[in-house]
């Protein structure tokens, strides 16, 4: 399989970290299985029905659809040949983008087709007319750039800062430090986030700190696991590897020998 990582263009860059491409080689079996990992950012996914069907777990997913944040792992297959485009958007891009609280897409996701039909917006129907990976960019982007001219939302300052002081820090800044900066109860600070990020300050920090120890088995800065986990402030190495598998669905082991990531927090499963 072919995979391309694509910046997004200058005016969705505040949104957006990257588009992918992934596309399937005539000698790929006919059904593909990967497993997503916890990674603190919503996402869109397209994949032409007659291009190839894709599950979750057992669920038949739409042609185009936006998912909400993940607090656990997940599989995902791909049946029949596949020219799958995606995007890795910003955490707060449902907010910022669909003016949606976050929280309703956790776990989740929804046909986009039918909410753009909503809007006067044959999304599909484009999208079914080309075939090229960069035109057919091109129709979403247009789509989501049309969407935050229409919106207007403005950004929730307090839980920007609060976002980037997690992801500055690796999930490690006390919360408590984060609400009584921003002079919010711990109640309303938690409501707020919630609907801005999609989950809990708490939660987001927890999946912030595993990406980080993530991070380091990738790139083998270590030299024992205890390492990471003493450097990410787990309590012990034993919290770290519960942890690990909570989000990531198999042990640090497990992810070092047995692990194809063909991007990132997207492994193809082995048989």
């Amino acid at each position: 399989m072919i995979y391309q990582q694509i910046p997004p263009p200058a005016s969705l860059k505040d949104y957006i970290r990257y588009y992918w491409v992934l596309e399937s080689h005539a000698a790929d079996p006919a059904a593909t299985s990967f497993r997503t990992m916890a990674d603190g950012c919503p996402g869109l996914i397209f994949q032409h029905p007659d291009e190839g069907v894709l599950y979750q777990n057992s669920k038949q997913l739409p042609g185009i659809f936006l998912y909400g944040q993940a607090t656990r792992h997940a599989e995902i297959r791909i049946a029949g040949k596949f020219s799958t485009i995606g995007i890795y958007f910003y955490p707060n891009a449902l907010k910022s983008i669909f003016g949606f609280n976050a929280e309703i897409l956790t776990n989740t996701c929804l046909n986009l087709d039918e909410m753009a039909l909503k809007q006067g917006y044959y999304l599909a129907e484009q999208l079914a007319g080309t075939t090229a990976p960069a035109d057919r960019i091109g129709i979403i982007s247009a789509y989501l750039l049309f969407l935050i001219r229409k919106n207007s939302h403005r950004t929730d300052e307090a839980m920007q800062y609060a976002l980037f002081s997690i992801l500055q820090t690796k999930g490690s800044i006390p919360l408590k430090e984060l609400h009584e900066k921003l002079q919010l109860s711990e109640r309303s600070f938690e409501r707020k986030f919630k609907q801005y990020i999609g989950i809990s300050p708490k939660l987001f920090s927890r999946i912030s700190r595993f990406q980080a120890s993530l991070d380091q088995l990738r790139n083998n800065t270590y030299d024992k696991l205890s390492d990471i986990a003493f450097g990410n402030d787990y309590a012990d190495q034993s919290h770290f590897i519960r942890s690990f598998k909570e989000f990531a669905g198999c042990s640090p082991f497990q992810y070092q020998k047995t692990s194809i990531e063909v991007m990132e927090n997207f492994s193809q499963l082995t048989q």
